[in-house]
């Protein structure tokens, strides 16, 4: 009788070695099969023996090739591979052992056939991953071409990443992240498999200068914000930090004090000041209480990160903000300046302020006087600080007043040098003739520097005896040289009169004669104008004829470019004016004449008159005397 063995033998995977619970169980089924096998050999015999007794015979061993298997024992077999064996046709995120790692590679049992790898990119975030360590997994595919078990343990983790988000937000859990890189305003940081945003200002309680500190690192954090709607999750390590300080804060704010001396760390620089950390309580330093001197900049007197004594000078009723000084702690420069500093003294110092009104000169440290505009120059005509010195000039001043209680000083520059008004009778004498430079402007004048602190003002009806002048401007520019001659001269109020147009003849008494009433010019029409036209005598006269007596004999009208007589109608010297006519040359003409044949019809009439007169006379004597009368 030939007898069939079944064996249930585990599958191999190619290529691959056998883990060791895969070889323990085929080694126990080799044993058991062939237990079996030897037993139904030798029970083969007995049944030869006793192949009489049919009533004994194993009809299934016989049929089957094994012996019959109680069910109690399929079930229990069914339980013991259900719980030590993974199903890997799910998709379920199982936990898994590392059992051996490689460079590239992380071997992972996850009570499977075989195990499965996993590369060490997906453990970026935890660079302290050894064997032994459990982690989650995703079976990616079941089976390569090679036959082994690819996971993914990046995959497990986003399925699981979400739950464990809002978990942790809900809760205040600390959970850990891997900051893979910077961004703008912040960090991406990797929690749970979610890439989540790390705003710069919840780095530190302290500002943040160099944020690839922080790159490859793993940090804890806090859950802050989730927005859902676009999966966008927010962290914070400040929050933690901030956690620890805050107990160290309230013990620090309830010993404060007025006056107080403390050390601190520079932890930000402003325009306006310098905000320092006092052991998790910040304070401002004003740019104002850094130094006694004036300063642009707080970084001119400190840096970051720099310890510093300072002295509390002022906070509010809870002690969140904090004044603090730093100049305080020495003592004010004008108590330290020396005894014998006093008015009319000369004294050097550099330029630290300009203003329209004067410069702030620093004589020393601290120690500043001014400078007023009107103390710089023995000009009078207005001028600006800014045209005398720059910030930084070292210049000498007398002391002008000096007040040691009060802390203030004004200083002048002009005394350094005579005053030029001393000797001005003698320099700048009445009808004297100069040369200055012109300065400035008014509605009514020019002002003119004959030198250094003496000014003079030329009236605009002073600057020329022909033209007509509506502004300065028209006559001159500020910078040109001028020509002028001393009118007035008042010693007492500082002003000097000028003239320009005193220094030639006025043209307009030898005009009065050439351009007499009555008087006929022949002239050119230089101009067509809205009320009528000008005729240009010289640079010097300008005329007007009137509208009405630009008519022509003919009737029409004087044009522009034409030549004609004119008559003198109008002529006054104070004002400049000299007005002429066209139509009153002919129309005396035509008078004339009139006068004339009126006169000569007259003479005529009267003469016809006394001729008739007399030959009736005659004839009446002759009459008379023929008849004898």
């Amino acid at each position: 009788m030939i007898l069939e063995y079944k064996f249930f033998v585990m599958p191999k995977k190619a290529e691959k070695k056998e883990t060791t619970e895969e070889k323990v169980e085929e080694k126990v089924a080799v044993k058991e099969s062939s237990k079996k096998a030897a037993k139904s050999k030798k029970d083969t015999k007995e049944v030869d023996k006793n192949i009489n007794n049919l009533s004994d015979f194993d009809w299934h061993n016989y049929e089957e090739g094994i012996d019959q298997v109680d069910e109690k024992q399929i079930k229990e077999f069914e339980k013991l591979v259900e719980e030590n064996f993974v199903e890997t046709l799910t998709n379920d995120v199982v936990e898994g052992t590392v059992i051996h790692m490689t460079d590239r590679e992380a071997i992972i049992d996850i009570n499977a056939k075989s195990e499965g790898v996993i590369s060490l990119n997906e453990f970026r975030y935890n660079p302290a991953l050894k064997v032994g360590d459990k982690v989650e997994v995703l079976i990616d595919v079941r089976e390569d071409a090679t036959g082994q078990l690819i996971l993914s343990h990046r995959k497990a983790r986003v399925i699981k990443a979400w739950d464990r988000v809002n978990n942790a937000h809900d809760t205040g859990e600390i959970v850990n992240g891997f900051v893979k890189c910077r961004t703008k305003g912040g960090m991406i940081v990797d929690v749970f498999g979610i890439e989540a945003f790390l705003p710069g200002s919840q780095i530190d309680v302290k500002p943040i200068r160099d944020y690839d500190q922080y790159v490859n690192k793993t940090m804890e954090f806090k859950v802050v914000k989730i927005n859902h709607e676009f999966k966008n999750v927010v962290v914070s390590h400040k929050a933690l930090i901030e956690a620890d300080i805050e107990l160290q804060k309230k013990e620090i704010i309830k010993q404060l004090e007025k006056g107080q001396i403390l050390e601190g760390v520079v932890k930000n620089i402003t325009s306006y000041g310098v905000f320092m950390d006092l052991g998790g309580v910040d304070g401002l330093i004003h740019i104002t209480d850094l130094s006694w001197s004036r300063i642009n900049h707080p970084n001119e007197i400190v840096d970051l990160d720099q310890q510093l004594k300072v002295v509390i000078l002022d906070f509010d009723e809870d002690k969140s903000r904090i004044q603090l000084g730093l100049k305080q702690l020495s003592k004010h420069p004008w108590e330290a300046l020396a005894d014998d500093v006093k008015v009319g003294d000369t004294v050097k110092g550099k330029v630290v302020v300009i203003a329209d009104y004067g410069a702030f000169v620093e004589i020393s440290e601290g120690v500043e006087g001014l400078v007023h505009v009107s103390e710089m120059s023995w000009s009078t005509h207005l001028r600006s600080a800014q045209d005398f010195f720059n910030v930084g000039d070292e210049i000498e001043a007398k002391i002008l007043t000096f007040d040691r209680e009060e802390r203030k000083m004004s200083l002048g520059v002009k005394q350094l040098t005579p005053d030029p008004w001393t000797d001005i009778t003698k320099k700048y004498p009445v009808d004297s003739k100069h040369k200055g430079i012109v300065r400035n402007f008014t509605n009514f004048g020019v002002f003119v520097e004959l030198e250094e602190g003496v000014d003079g003002l030329i009236y605009i009806s002073d600057l020329s005896w022909t033209k007509k002048i509506k502004h300065p401007r028209e006559f001159c520019n500020t910078g040109e040289k001028i020509e002028v001659i001393v009118l007035e001269l008042d010693v007492e109020n500082r002003k000097l009169s000028l003239g320009h147009k005193q220094l030639t003849e006025n043209p307009w008494n030898k005009y009065e004669n050439e351009f007499a009433l009555d008087t006929i010019h022949n002239s050119e029409i230089f101009e067509i104008v809205p009320k009528g036209a000008t005729v240009k005598f010289n640079d010097d006269v300008i005329a007007f004829i009137p509208s009405r007596h630009m008519v022509k004999e003919d009737g029409s009208k004087l044009q522009k470019g034409e030549s004609v007589d004119l008559k003198v109608i109008e002529f006054n010297k104070d004002s400049k004016r000299v007005v002429l006519s066209h139509t009153q040359t002919f129309k005396d003409i035509e008078e004339i004449n009139k006068k004339v044949m009126t006169k000569k019809m007259q003479d005529d009439k009267l003469s016809s008159k006394n001729t008739l007169g007399d030959a009736n006379e005659k004839l009446q004597e002759l009459k008379d005397k023929m008849d004898g009368k």
